[in-house]
Protein backbone atom coordinates (compact mmCIF):
# COMPACT_ATOMS: atom_id res chain seq x y z
CA UNK A 1 0.00 0.00 0.00
CA UNK A 2 1.50 3.30 -1.16
CA UNK A 3 2.18 6.00 2.20
CA UNK A 4 0.68 9.37 2.40
CA UNK A 5 3.56 10.68 4.17
CA UNK A 6 7.56 10.14 3.37
CA UNK A 7 9.08 10.11 6.89
CA UNK A 8 7.59 7.78 9.84
CA UNK A 9 8.91 7.80 13.53
CA UNK A 10 11.00 4.88 14.64
CA UNK A 11 10.87 2.75 17.81
CA UNK A 12 12.58 4.88 20.88
CA UNK A 13 13.40 2.99 23.89
CA UNK A 14 11.04 0.84 25.69
CA UNK A 15 8.09 3.35 26.29
CA UNK A 16 8.33 6.35 24.37
CA UNK A 17 6.73 5.56 21.31
CA UNK A 18 4.38 2.34 22.83
CA UNK A 19 1.74 5.00 22.26
CA UNK A 20 2.48 6.96 19.35
CA UNK A 21 0.28 4.86 16.86
CA UNK A 22 -2.31 6.09 19.33
CA UNK A 23 -1.20 9.59 18.99
CA UNK A 24 -0.45 9.99 15.22
CA UNK A 25 -1.46 6.80 12.74
CA UNK A 26 -4.77 8.69 12.02
CA UNK A 27 -2.97 10.98 10.61
CA UNK A 28 -1.36 8.57 7.80
CA UNK A 29 1.98 8.94 9.89
CA UNK A 30 3.84 5.41 10.56
CA UNK A 31 5.53 4.66 13.73
CA UNK A 32 7.50 1.17 15.92
CA UNK A 33 6.42 0.18 19.33
CA UNK A 34 9.00 -1.80 20.83
CA UNK A 35 7.42 -5.20 22.27
CA UNK A 36 10.03 -6.05 24.67
CA UNK A 37 8.42 -4.63 27.53
CA UNK A 38 5.23 -7.00 27.94
CA UNK A 39 4.43 -5.61 31.64
CA UNK A 40 4.34 -2.00 30.17
CA UNK A 41 2.27 -3.12 27.56
CA UNK A 42 -0.22 -4.64 30.30
CA UNK A 43 -0.38 -1.54 32.42
CA UNK A 44 -1.15 0.69 29.27
CA UNK A 45 -3.70 -1.90 27.72
CA UNK A 46 -5.55 -1.71 30.97
CA UNK A 47 -5.43 2.64 30.34
CA UNK A 48 -6.80 2.24 27.02
CA UNK A 49 -9.36 -0.64 27.05
CA UNK A 50 -12.01 2.58 27.81
CA UNK A 51 -11.58 4.07 24.93
CA UNK A 52 -13.31 1.13 23.14
CA UNK A 53 -15.40 -0.13 25.04
CA UNK A 54 -13.52 -3.42 26.42
CA UNK A 55 -13.33 -5.08 29.83
CA UNK A 56 -9.90 -5.07 31.21
CA UNK A 57 -8.74 -8.75 32.10
CA UNK A 58 -5.49 -9.07 33.14
CA UNK A 59 -2.88 -11.56 31.85
CA UNK A 60 -1.24 -12.55 35.00
CA UNK A 61 2.70 -13.88 35.03
CA UNK A 62 1.55 -17.48 35.85
CA UNK A 63 -0.49 -18.27 32.75
CA UNK A 64 0.62 -20.36 29.98
CA UNK A 65 2.65 -18.22 27.35
CA UNK A 66 1.58 -14.88 29.09
CA UNK A 67 3.71 -12.86 27.84
CA UNK A 68 2.87 -13.33 23.67
CA UNK A 69 -0.48 -13.07 25.16
CA UNK A 70 0.01 -9.78 26.27
CA UNK A 71 2.02 -8.58 23.50
CA UNK A 72 -1.11 -9.75 21.22
CA UNK A 73 -3.47 -8.64 23.33
CA UNK A 74 -1.43 -4.82 23.56
CA UNK A 75 -1.12 -4.88 19.94
CA UNK A 76 -4.79 -5.62 18.91
CA UNK A 77 -6.18 -2.88 21.17
CA UNK A 78 -4.32 -0.24 19.76
CA UNK A 79 -5.18 -1.86 16.16
CA UNK A 80 -8.83 -1.73 17.56
CA UNK A 81 -8.00 2.09 18.48
CA UNK A 82 -6.87 3.47 15.16
CA UNK A 83 -9.18 1.73 13.28
CA UNK A 84 -12.28 3.47 15.32
CA UNK A 85 -10.07 6.92 14.69
CA UNK A 86 -9.79 6.58 11.37
CA UNK A 87 -13.78 5.73 10.81
CA UNK A 88 -14.39 9.18 12.92
CA UNK A 89 -12.18 10.50 10.79
CA UNK A 90 -13.47 9.99 7.73
CA UNK A 91 -16.79 11.21 8.85
CA UNK A 92 -16.05 14.56 9.91
CA UNK A 93 -17.16 17.67 7.96
CA UNK A 94 -13.95 19.51 6.27
CA UNK A 95 -14.16 21.95 9.30
CA UNK A 96 -11.10 24.33 9.79
CA UNK A 97 -9.02 22.93 13.02
CA UNK A 98 -10.40 19.47 13.25
CA UNK A 99 -8.63 16.17 12.49
CA UNK A 100 -9.94 15.36 9.13
CA UNK A 101 -8.38 18.64 7.67
CA UNK A 102 -5.70 18.07 9.69
CA UNK A 103 -5.03 14.60 7.70
CA UNK A 104 -4.68 16.67 4.43
CA UNK A 105 -2.82 20.01 5.64
CA UNK A 106 0.21 17.78 7.05
CA UNK A 107 0.75 15.71 4.11
CA UNK A 108 4.13 17.10 2.03
CA UNK A 109 3.39 19.79 -0.83
CA UNK A 110 3.70 17.86 -3.75
CA UNK A 111 1.71 15.33 -2.15
CA UNK A 112 -1.20 14.11 -5.13
CA UNK A 113 -3.63 13.90 -2.71
CA UNK A 114 -2.51 16.93 -0.91
CA UNK A 115 -3.06 19.22 -4.58
CA UNK A 116 -6.73 17.18 -4.60
CA UNK A 117 -7.82 18.84 -1.42
CA UNK A 118 -6.26 21.89 -2.07
CA UNK A 119 -8.50 22.21 -5.50
CA UNK A 120 -11.36 21.32 -3.59
CA UNK A 121 -10.90 24.56 -1.15
CA UNK A 122 -11.39 26.48 -3.99
CA UNK A 123 -14.65 25.73 -5.45
CA UNK A 124 -17.98 26.91 -4.43
CA UNK A 125 -20.23 24.92 -2.47
CA UNK A 126 -21.72 22.27 -4.65
CA UNK A 127 -21.58 18.93 -6.36
CA UNK A 128 -18.03 19.10 -7.72
CA UNK A 129 -17.07 20.10 -4.34
CA UNK A 130 -19.01 16.95 -2.35
CA UNK A 131 -17.77 14.69 -5.07
CA UNK A 132 -13.68 15.67 -4.68
CA UNK A 133 -14.84 15.72 -0.87
CA UNK A 134 -15.71 12.32 -1.06
CA UNK A 135 -12.55 11.14 -2.87
CA UNK A 136 -10.42 12.55 -0.56
CA UNK A 137 -12.15 10.55 2.77
CA UNK A 138 -11.56 7.41 0.45
CA UNK A 139 -8.05 8.30 0.48
CA UNK A 140 -7.67 8.83 4.11
CA UNK A 141 -5.44 5.76 5.33
CA UNK A 142 -3.98 4.73 8.73
CA UNK A 143 0.22 5.36 9.46
CA UNK A 144 1.31 2.03 9.68
CA UNK A 145 1.73 -0.02 13.73
CA UNK A 146 4.98 -1.79 13.17
CA UNK A 147 6.73 -3.37 16.00
CA UNK A 148 10.24 -3.77 16.69
CA UNK A 149 12.54 -6.65 18.09
CA UNK A 150 15.89 -5.96 19.45
CA UNK A 151 17.30 -9.58 18.16
CA UNK A 152 19.85 -9.55 21.01
CA UNK A 153 17.09 -9.43 23.38
CA UNK A 154 16.68 -12.60 24.08
CA UNK A 155 17.23 -13.82 27.30
CA UNK A 156 16.07 -17.74 28.56
CA UNK A 157 12.95 -17.88 30.85
CA UNK A 158 12.76 -20.56 33.68
CA UNK A 159 10.06 -21.90 35.88
CA UNK A 160 9.66 -20.75 39.68
CA UNK A 161 12.06 -24.39 39.82
CA UNK A 162 14.74 -22.62 37.96
CA UNK A 163 13.95 -25.16 34.91
CA UNK A 164 14.81 -23.60 31.81
CA UNK A 165 12.01 -23.17 29.96
CA UNK A 166 12.09 -24.45 25.54
CA UNK A 167 13.41 -22.06 22.93
CA UNK A 168 10.17 -20.66 22.26
CA UNK A 169 9.35 -18.98 25.88
CA UNK A 170 13.02 -16.97 24.81
CA UNK A 171 12.32 -13.15 25.03
CA UNK A 172 12.22 -12.29 21.22
CA UNK A 173 10.48 -15.34 20.32
CA UNK A 174 7.75 -14.63 22.46
CA UNK A 175 7.52 -11.47 21.03
CA UNK A 176 7.86 -12.87 17.66
CA UNK A 177 4.36 -15.04 18.57
CA UNK A 178 2.77 -12.25 19.79
CA UNK A 179 2.68 -10.04 17.02
CA UNK A 180 2.89 -13.12 14.47
CA UNK A 181 -0.87 -14.40 16.48
CA UNK A 182 -1.65 -10.60 16.53
CA UNK A 183 -4.60 -8.80 14.40
CA UNK A 184 -1.87 -6.25 12.91
CA UNK A 185 -1.16 -6.54 9.00
CA UNK A 186 1.84 -4.08 9.32
CA UNK A 187 5.67 -5.15 9.89
CA UNK A 188 8.34 -6.14 12.30
CA UNK A 189 11.52 -4.55 12.63
CA UNK A 190 14.60 -6.47 13.60
CA UNK A 191 17.36 -4.32 14.90
CA UNK A 192 20.67 -5.62 16.48
CA UNK A 193 22.11 -7.92 13.90
CA UNK A 194 21.34 -11.45 13.32
CA UNK A 195 20.13 -13.98 16.29
CA UNK A 196 20.02 -17.46 14.72
CA UNK A 197 16.96 -19.23 16.51
CA UNK A 198 14.74 -16.09 16.50
CA UNK A 199 14.96 -16.23 12.29
CA UNK A 200 14.82 -19.95 12.20
CA UNK A 201 11.60 -19.82 13.80
CA UNK A 202 9.68 -16.87 11.47
CA UNK A 203 8.69 -19.07 9.00
CA UNK A 204 6.67 -21.52 10.97
CA UNK A 205 4.16 -18.14 11.07
CA UNK A 206 1.98 -18.40 7.68
CA UNK A 207 1.69 -14.60 7.50
CA UNK A 208 5.05 -13.72 6.72
CA UNK A 209 4.71 -16.24 3.75
CA UNK A 210 3.44 -14.93 0.75
CA UNK A 211 -1.00 -15.73 0.04
CA UNK A 212 -2.36 -16.84 -3.09
CA UNK A 213 -2.22 -13.58 -4.80
CA UNK A 214 1.07 -13.10 -4.07
CA UNK A 215 0.40 -10.46 -0.70
CA UNK A 216 2.42 -10.29 2.53
CA UNK A 217 0.13 -9.91 5.98
CA UNK A 218 3.24 -9.34 7.67
CA UNK A 219 6.24 -7.92 6.67
CA UNK A 220 9.89 -7.85 8.14
CA UNK A 221 12.11 -4.64 8.27
CA UNK A 222 15.92 -4.92 8.83
CA UNK A 223 17.60 -2.63 10.41
CA UNK A 224 20.82 -2.54 9.62
CA UNK A 225 24.59 -0.05 8.79
CA UNK A 226 25.61 -1.43 6.29
CA UNK A 227 25.02 -2.72 2.26
CA UNK A 228 27.27 -6.23 3.39
CA UNK A 229 24.59 -6.61 6.81
CA UNK A 230 21.42 -6.34 4.39
CA UNK A 231 22.96 -8.80 2.18
CA UNK A 232 23.93 -11.12 4.24
CA UNK A 233 20.82 -11.63 5.99
CA UNK A 234 18.15 -10.97 3.69
CA UNK A 235 19.72 -14.11 2.15
CA UNK A 236 19.58 -16.38 5.55
CA UNK A 237 15.72 -15.04 5.37
CA UNK A 238 15.28 -15.74 1.75
CA UNK A 239 16.73 -19.37 1.66
CA UNK A 240 13.80 -20.03 4.19
CA UNK A 241 11.42 -18.27 1.99
CA UNK A 242 11.23 -14.86 3.94
CA UNK A 243 10.82 -11.67 1.72
CA UNK A 244 12.49 -8.55 3.31
CA UNK A 245 10.01 -5.59 2.47
CA UNK A 246 12.42 -3.11 3.76
CA UNK A 247 15.83 -2.54 4.81
CA UNK A 248 16.37 0.79 7.19
CA UNK A 249 19.87 2.20 6.96
CA UNK A 250 20.50 3.95 10.35
CA UNK A 251 23.64 6.14 11.30
CA UNK A 252 25.96 3.62 13.22
CA UNK A 253 26.82 6.64 15.49
CA UNK A 254 23.95 9.41 15.07
CA UNK A 255 21.27 7.71 16.01
CA UNK A 256 19.42 7.35 19.28
CA UNK A 257 19.81 4.31 21.98
CA UNK A 258 22.40 2.11 21.26
CA UNK A 259 24.95 3.04 18.77
CA UNK A 260 26.42 0.02 16.54
CA UNK A 261 29.48 1.77 14.74
CA UNK A 262 30.93 0.34 11.22
CA UNK A 263 34.50 0.00 10.82
CA UNK A 264 34.25 4.09 9.18
CA UNK A 265 31.83 3.33 6.55
CA UNK A 266 29.68 6.71 6.47
CA UNK A 267 25.97 6.86 5.87
CA UNK A 268 26.31 8.75 2.30
CA UNK A 269 29.06 5.90 0.80
CA UNK A 270 26.46 3.19 2.53
CA UNK A 271 23.48 5.29 0.91
CA UNK A 272 25.35 5.12 -2.40
CA UNK A 273 25.75 1.59 -2.29
CA UNK A 274 22.49 0.48 -1.61
CA UNK A 275 21.53 2.72 -4.48
CA UNK A 276 23.48 1.37 -6.68
CA UNK A 277 22.90 -2.47 -5.92
CA UNK A 278 19.41 -2.05 -5.48
CA UNK A 279 17.80 -3.88 -8.19
CA UNK A 280 20.80 -6.47 -8.10
CA UNK A 281 19.79 -6.59 -4.39
CA UNK A 282 16.01 -7.29 -5.11
CA UNK A 283 16.54 -9.77 -8.41
CA UNK A 284 18.95 -12.05 -5.82
CA UNK A 285 16.56 -11.98 -2.77
CA UNK A 286 13.55 -12.75 -4.68
CA UNK A 287 15.10 -15.56 -7.06
CA UNK A 288 16.42 -17.41 -3.55
CA UNK A 289 12.95 -16.64 -2.16
CA UNK A 290 10.80 -18.26 -4.58
CA UNK A 291 13.29 -21.23 -4.50
CA UNK A 292 12.48 -21.98 -0.62
CA UNK A 293 8.88 -21.22 -1.47
CA UNK A 294 8.74 -23.64 -4.41
CA UNK A 295 10.19 -26.24 -1.96
CA UNK A 296 7.50 -25.19 1.03
CA UNK A 297 4.70 -25.83 -1.61
CA UNK A 298 3.77 -22.32 -0.95
CA UNK A 299 3.04 -19.87 -3.71
CA UNK A 300 5.52 -17.48 -5.11
CA UNK A 301 6.43 -14.41 -5.70
CA UNK A 302 5.42 -13.71 -9.54
CA UNK A 303 7.28 -10.57 -9.97
CA UNK A 304 10.33 -9.05 -7.72
CA UNK A 305 8.28 -7.43 -4.90
CA UNK A 306 9.10 -4.20 -4.30
CA UNK A 307 12.30 -3.67 -1.70
CA UNK A 308 11.80 -0.31 0.18
CA UNK A 309 14.61 1.83 1.37
CA UNK A 310 14.41 3.95 4.02
CA UNK A 311 17.29 5.72 5.97
CA UNK A 312 17.57 7.54 9.60
CA UNK A 313 19.60 8.89 11.73
CA UNK A 314 20.84 12.71 12.17
CA UNK A 315 18.20 14.28 9.71
CA UNK A 316 17.71 17.49 10.55
CA UNK A 317 16.56 19.84 7.54
CA UNK A 318 14.25 19.80 5.37
CA UNK A 319 17.37 19.94 2.65
CA UNK A 320 18.61 16.93 3.93
CA UNK A 321 15.48 15.19 4.25
CA UNK A 322 15.00 15.54 0.68
CA UNK A 323 18.32 15.33 -0.83
CA UNK A 324 18.14 11.25 0.72
CA UNK A 325 14.52 11.34 -1.10
CA UNK A 326 15.63 12.16 -4.17
CA UNK A 327 19.50 11.63 -5.09
CA UNK A 328 19.53 8.25 -2.86
CA UNK A 329 16.18 7.59 -3.64
CA UNK A 330 15.49 6.42 -0.56
CA UNK A 331 11.19 5.75 -0.24
CA UNK A 332 11.15 7.57 3.14
CA UNK A 333 13.28 8.88 5.98
CA UNK A 334 12.79 8.22 10.11
CA UNK A 335 12.49 11.19 12.33
CA UNK A 336 13.67 9.80 15.88
CA UNK A 337 15.06 11.56 18.45
CA UNK A 338 13.16 15.46 17.43
CA UNK A 339 10.06 14.13 18.45
CA UNK A 340 10.99 13.34 21.80
CA UNK A 341 10.21 17.21 22.21
CA UNK A 342 6.46 16.91 20.65
CA UNK A 343 3.72 15.89 23.27
CA UNK A 344 1.33 15.11 20.81
CA UNK A 345 3.68 12.21 18.89
CA UNK A 346 5.59 10.50 22.03
CA UNK A 347 5.07 9.72 25.57
CA UNK A 348 7.92 11.89 27.69
CA UNK A 349 6.87 13.07 31.15
CA UNK A 350 6.95 16.41 32.24
CA UNK A 351 10.30 16.66 33.94
CA UNK A 352 12.60 14.72 31.44
CA UNK A 353 10.53 16.74 28.23
CA UNK A 354 11.33 20.05 30.16
CA UNK A 355 15.17 19.02 30.98
CA UNK A 356 15.07 18.05 26.88
CA UNK A 357 13.71 21.39 25.59
CA UNK A 358 16.77 23.25 27.59
CA UNK A 359 19.83 20.72 26.94
CA UNK A 360 22.71 22.22 25.74
CA UNK A 361 25.10 19.75 23.15
CA UNK A 362 27.51 18.35 25.95
CA UNK A 363 24.10 17.07 27.70
CA UNK A 364 24.11 14.28 24.98
CA UNK A 365 27.20 11.94 25.21
CA UNK A 366 28.05 8.52 23.91
CA UNK A 367 28.23 6.41 27.14
CA UNK A 368 28.91 2.68 28.67
CA UNK A 369 25.88 2.86 30.69
CA UNK A 370 24.63 -0.25 28.68
CA UNK A 371 24.75 -3.52 30.03
CA UNK A 372 24.60 -5.64 26.96
CA UNK A 373 28.27 -3.37 26.60
CA UNK A 374 27.03 -2.07 23.13
CA UNK A 375 27.62 2.07 23.33
CA UNK A 376 24.86 3.81 24.44
CA UNK A 377 23.67 7.17 23.52
CA UNK A 378 22.65 8.88 26.66
CA UNK A 379 21.72 12.33 28.37
CA UNK A 380 23.86 13.69 31.49
CA UNK A 381 20.51 15.62 32.84
CA UNK A 382 18.07 12.43 33.13
CA UNK A 383 17.12 11.42 36.34
CA UNK A 384 18.66 8.08 35.83
CA UNK A 385 22.14 9.36 35.78
CA UNK A 386 21.29 11.09 38.54
CA UNK A 387 20.10 8.10 40.12
CA UNK A 388 23.39 6.39 39.41
CA UNK A 389 25.35 9.07 41.21
CA UNK A 390 23.23 8.73 44.62
CA UNK A 391 23.63 4.86 45.16
CA UNK A 392 27.77 5.67 43.90
CA UNK A 393 27.63 8.16 46.99
CA UNK A 394 25.87 5.77 49.53
CA UNK A 395 28.09 3.32 48.27
CA UNK A 396 25.60 1.19 46.76
CA UNK A 397 26.21 1.11 43.06
CA UNK A 398 24.25 -1.00 40.98
CA UNK A 399 20.22 -1.52 40.44
CA UNK A 400 17.68 -4.22 41.72
CA UNK A 401 17.00 -6.21 38.65
CA UNK A 402 13.07 -6.99 38.54
CA UNK A 403 12.53 -7.34 34.61
CA UNK A 404 15.84 -9.17 33.93
CA UNK A 405 15.69 -8.21 30.07
CA UNK A 406 19.14 -8.18 29.21
CA UNK A 407 20.57 -10.27 31.69
CA UNK A 408 23.35 -12.15 30.17
CA UNK A 409 26.55 -11.77 32.16
CA UNK A 410 28.13 -15.29 33.56
CA UNK A 411 31.07 -14.18 35.09
CA UNK A 412 30.28 -15.12 38.48
CA UNK A 413 27.18 -17.06 38.10
CA UNK A 414 25.74 -20.10 36.06
CA UNK A 415 22.48 -18.58 35.54
CA UNK A 416 22.91 -15.44 33.65
CA UNK A 417 22.62 -11.90 35.69
CA UNK A 418 23.08 -8.31 34.15
CA UNK A 419 25.53 -6.42 34.81
CA UNK A 420 23.66 -2.95 35.57
CA UNK A 421 22.33 -5.22 38.79
CA UNK A 422 23.74 -4.57 42.15
CA UNK A 423 24.49 -8.33 42.50
CA UNK A 424 26.54 -8.24 39.56
CA UNK A 425 28.48 -4.87 40.68
CA UNK A 426 28.78 -6.19 44.24
CA UNK A 427 31.22 -9.19 43.20
CA UNK A 428 33.06 -7.34 40.40
CA UNK A 429 34.07 -4.46 42.73
CA UNK A 430 35.20 -7.10 45.42
CA UNK A 431 37.34 -8.91 42.05
CA UNK A 432 39.17 -5.62 41.43
CA UNK A 433 39.60 -4.64 45.00
CA UNK A 434 41.41 -8.35 45.03
CA UNK A 435 43.58 -7.94 41.97
CA UNK A 436 45.73 -5.18 43.36
CA UNK A 437 45.20 -2.75 40.29
CA UNK A 438 47.51 0.33 39.97
CA UNK A 439 44.59 3.33 41.56
CA UNK A 440 44.28 4.90 37.87
CA UNK A 441 43.15 1.04 36.26
CA UNK A 442 41.74 0.30 39.12
CA UNK A 443 39.59 3.61 38.64
CA UNK A 444 39.14 3.05 35.18
CA UNK A 445 37.25 -0.18 35.28
CA UNK A 446 35.58 0.84 38.39
CA UNK A 447 33.57 3.67 36.68
CA UNK A 448 33.11 1.21 33.33
CA UNK A 449 31.45 -1.22 35.77
CA UNK A 450 29.34 1.69 38.20
CA UNK A 451 28.29 3.53 34.65
CA UNK A 452 25.96 0.51 33.89
CA UNK A 453 22.15 1.26 34.16
CA UNK A 454 19.18 -0.60 34.57
CA UNK A 455 17.23 0.33 31.35
CA UNK A 456 14.25 -2.00 31.73
CA UNK A 457 13.01 0.17 34.40
CA UNK A 458 14.34 2.73 32.92
CA UNK A 459 13.53 3.90 29.38
CA UNK A 460 9.51 2.29 30.25
CA UNK A 461 9.03 4.62 33.71
CA UNK A 462 8.20 7.67 31.54
CA UNK A 463 5.34 7.00 29.37
CA UNK A 464 3.84 5.38 32.66
CA UNK A 465 4.69 8.83 34.57
CA UNK A 466 3.55 10.52 31.79
CA UNK A 467 0.43 8.70 32.12
CA UNK A 468 -0.05 9.34 35.67
CA UNK A 469 0.79 5.45 36.60
CA UNK A 470 2.91 4.07 39.61
CA UNK A 471 6.32 2.76 38.12
CA UNK A 472 6.27 -0.93 40.01
CA UNK A 473 8.72 -0.91 43.14
CA UNK A 474 8.43 3.07 42.92
CA UNK A 475 11.35 2.94 40.10
CA UNK A 476 10.38 6.46 38.56
CA UNK A 477 14.17 7.19 37.79
CA UNK A 478 13.92 7.64 33.58
CA UNK A 479 16.92 6.63 31.23
CA UNK A 480 16.20 8.61 27.59
CA UNK A 481 18.66 7.88 24.87
CA UNK A 482 18.59 10.38 22.17
CA UNK A 483 20.21 10.83 19.27
CA UNK A 484 23.16 13.69 19.40
CA UNK A 485 21.20 15.64 17.13
CA UNK A 486 18.88 16.77 19.61
CA UNK A 487 21.44 19.67 20.56
CA UNK A 488 19.92 21.23 17.52
CA UNK A 489 16.39 21.31 18.40
CA UNK A 490 14.91 23.45 21.64
CA UNK A 491 11.85 23.95 23.26
CA UNK A 492 8.67 22.00 22.84
CA UNK A 493 6.68 21.76 20.04
CA UNK A 494 3.35 20.99 18.73
CA UNK A 495 3.52 17.91 15.98
CA UNK A 496 2.18 19.93 13.02
CA UNK A 497 5.56 21.67 13.38
CA UNK A 498 7.75 18.80 13.78
CA UNK A 499 5.85 17.99 10.32
CA UNK A 500 6.03 21.56 8.96
CA UNK A 501 9.76 21.36 10.16
CA UNK A 502 10.28 18.25 7.95
CA UNK A 503 8.57 19.21 5.28
CA UNK A 504 9.94 22.90 4.85
CA UNK A 505 7.39 24.60 5.71
CA UNK A 506 8.94 25.88 9.09
CA UNK A 507 12.32 26.07 10.47
CA UNK A 508 12.31 24.58 14.21
CA UNK A 509 16.10 24.69 14.74
CA UNK A 510 18.02 26.69 17.23
CA UNK A 511 20.63 29.13 17.16
CA UNK A 512 23.54 25.80 17.95
CA UNK A 513 25.44 25.93 15.07
CA UNK A 514 25.16 22.26 12.84
CA UNK A 515 27.17 21.22 10.30
CA UNK A 516 25.65 18.71 7.56
CA UNK A 517 24.46 15.70 8.31
CA UNK A 518 27.02 13.98 6.75
CA UNK A 519 29.99 16.19 8.23
CA UNK A 520 28.10 15.38 11.68
CA UNK A 521 28.51 12.07 10.97
CA UNK A 522 32.01 11.99 10.19
CA UNK A 523 32.78 14.08 13.61
CA UNK A 524 31.41 11.34 15.62
CA UNK A 525 33.34 8.54 13.64
CA UNK A 526 36.89 10.56 14.05
CA UNK A 527 36.11 11.04 17.99
CA UNK A 528 35.54 7.65 18.09
CA UNK A 529 38.45 6.18 16.24
CA UNK A 530 40.92 8.61 18.52
CA UNK A 531 39.24 6.72 21.46
CA UNK A 532 39.45 3.69 20.53
CA UNK A 533 42.84 4.09 18.83
CA UNK A 534 43.99 5.16 22.62
CA UNK A 535 42.41 2.43 24.04
CA UNK A 536 44.26 -0.04 22.09
CA UNK A 537 47.53 1.20 21.94
CA UNK A 538 48.95 -0.88 24.72
CA UNK A 539 47.87 -4.08 23.75
CA UNK A 540 46.96 -3.98 20.17
CA UNK A 541 46.69 -7.28 18.50
CA UNK A 542 47.42 -7.73 14.92
CA UNK A 543 43.58 -8.34 14.35
CA UNK A 544 42.74 -4.71 16.09
CA UNK A 545 45.77 -3.26 14.32
CA UNK A 546 43.92 -4.43 10.86
CA UNK A 547 40.70 -3.23 11.95
CA UNK A 548 42.24 0.29 13.00
CA UNK A 549 43.75 0.68 9.63
CA UNK A 550 40.66 -0.46 7.91
CA UNK A 551 38.55 2.03 9.65
CA UNK A 552 41.26 4.75 8.62
CA UNK A 553 40.75 4.17 5.12
CA UNK A 554 37.32 3.91 5.14
CA UNK A 555 37.12 7.59 6.81
CA UNK A 556 39.29 9.13 4.26
CA UNK A 557 37.81 7.78 1.33
CA UNK A 558 34.11 8.63 2.80
CA UNK A 559 35.58 12.01 3.41
CA UNK A 560 36.82 11.69 -0.17
CA UNK A 561 33.64 10.94 -1.53
CA UNK A 562 31.27 13.66 0.26
CA UNK A 563 34.05 16.23 -1.67
CA UNK A 564 32.97 14.50 -5.15
CA UNK A 565 29.45 14.67 -3.50
CA UNK A 566 29.22 18.41 -2.77
CA UNK A 567 28.31 19.81 -6.33
CA UNK A 568 24.99 17.52 -5.64
CA UNK A 569 23.34 19.31 -2.84
CA UNK A 570 21.96 21.87 -5.16
CA UNK A 571 19.02 23.05 -2.56
CA UNK A 572 21.81 24.36 -0.69
CA UNK A 573 23.39 27.46 -0.52
CA UNK A 574 26.93 28.93 -1.69
CA UNK A 575 28.23 29.72 1.75
CA UNK A 576 26.91 26.59 3.07
CA UNK A 577 28.47 24.72 0.60
CA UNK A 578 31.60 26.18 0.79
CA UNK A 579 31.70 25.45 5.09
CA UNK A 580 31.43 22.28 3.40
CA UNK A 581 34.35 22.10 2.13
CA UNK A 582 36.38 23.89 4.59
CA UNK A 583 35.45 21.29 7.07
CA UNK A 584 36.00 18.17 5.38
CA UNK A 585 39.64 19.52 4.62
CA UNK A 586 40.02 20.12 8.02
CA UNK A 587 38.77 16.46 8.96
CA UNK A 588 40.69 15.16 6.20
CA UNK A 589 43.94 16.80 7.28
CA UNK A 590 43.30 15.11 11.06
CA UNK A 591 42.59 11.32 9.77
CA UNK A 592 45.68 11.63 7.69
CA UNK A 593 47.44 13.01 10.71
CA UNK A 594 46.48 9.96 13.09
CA UNK A 595 50.04 7.82 13.73
CA UNK A 596 48.69 4.07 13.79
CA UNK A 597 51.08 1.75 16.07
CA UNK A 598 53.31 -0.42 14.12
Amino acid sequence: MAKQHTFHIPVMGLGFTMETPIKVARYGISSVISIIEDELMERLRELYSPWVNDSFSPIAPHEEDYRARRIASYLNLVNRIVKQQIETLRNLPFSLGNDLVKYFELLPDDSPVKLIYQKMTTLEDGPAKIELQEQLRSEVKAGAIDVNIMSKVDRNTYTKDGEMLPKEFSDALSSLRGFATSELESSVVFSAGYNPRLYAYIDTFPDFLPDETGQLKKKIILKVSDYRSALTQGKILAKKGLWVSEFRIESGLNCGGHAFATDGLLLGPIMEEFKNNREALAEELWALCNQALTAKGVPTFAAVPHLRITVQGGIGTANENQFLLDYYQADATGWGSPFLLVPEATSVDEVTLHQLATAKPDDYYLSHASPLGIPFNNFRKSSAHLQIEKRIAKNRPGSPCYKKFLVSNTEFTEIPICAASRQYQHLKIKQLQEQGLPTTDYETQLATVIEKDCLCEGLGASALLKDGLAPAHNLKAVSVCPGPNLAYFSGIFTFKQMVDHIYGRTNLLNSVKRSNLFVNELRMYIDYFEKDLKKNTEQLTTKKLRSLQLFKANLLEGISYYQRLIPQLKNEAESYLNEMRAELAQFEEAVQQIVLPV
